[in-house]
């Protein structure tokens, strides 16, 4: 992959949050550089309801490799799945998450997993946090960036919460 770079001691990394839905998977790319964050892109590959389960997970498949392809991202994060009272929407969201980790894994980067509380709690600072408050602190934290939607935003969200993560766990292995 990469643009990982050495801006004097400081690493350069583009990392990609991803937001994973069957009806409507979000996306945002972000450049770390230590503490610094910035926006580089972000959007949402949709599927069809009208569309067979297979024909959806299909698009949503050959949607991720372009985008890699475009940015060349260093890293992938990725929303785990939640259980919600719907079984059937449960393992939709499981199957399409499926998707999004092998095509990120695929192309050899590391992938970040991480829990909607972590992630609520990493960028807004609780874990119950609503969609507008995670949003609020997306834009606040990424100044100029226009989000395409709220599944962006969280993917955003989820991109900074890994920036968030690598920073503390390189600073833990200097000490």
């Amino acid at each position: 992959m990469g643009h990982a770079t050495m801006i004097g001691q400081m690493t350069s990394v583009i990392i990609l949050g991803l937001d994973p839905g069957l009806g409507t998977t979000g996306w945002g790319l972000i450049r770390a550089e230590g503490n610094r964050l910035s926006h580089i892109a972000n959007g949402q590959f949709k599927t069809s309801t009208a569309d067979p389960l297979a024909s959806r997970l299909v698009a949503l498949h050959a949607a991720l490799p372009a985008l890699i392809a475009a940015h060349a991202p260093d890293e992938a994060a990725v929303e785990e799945v939640f259980v919600n009272s719907n079984p059937q929407s449960t393992l939709k969201l499981g199957q399409a998450r499926g998707v999004v980790l092998l095509g990120a894994a695929r192309t050899g980067m590391p992938v970040g997993e991480y829990a909607a509380r972590l992630i609520k709690k990493s960028v807004v600072g609780v874990g119950n946090a609503s969609k507008d408050q995670v949003h609020a602190m997306v834009l606040r934290l990424l100044p100029g960036a226009t989000v395409t939607g709220p599944d962006a935003s969280d993917a955003l969200a989820v991109a900074i919460t890994h920036a968030h993560m690598r920073t503390s766990l390189q600073r833990l292995s200097v000490c």
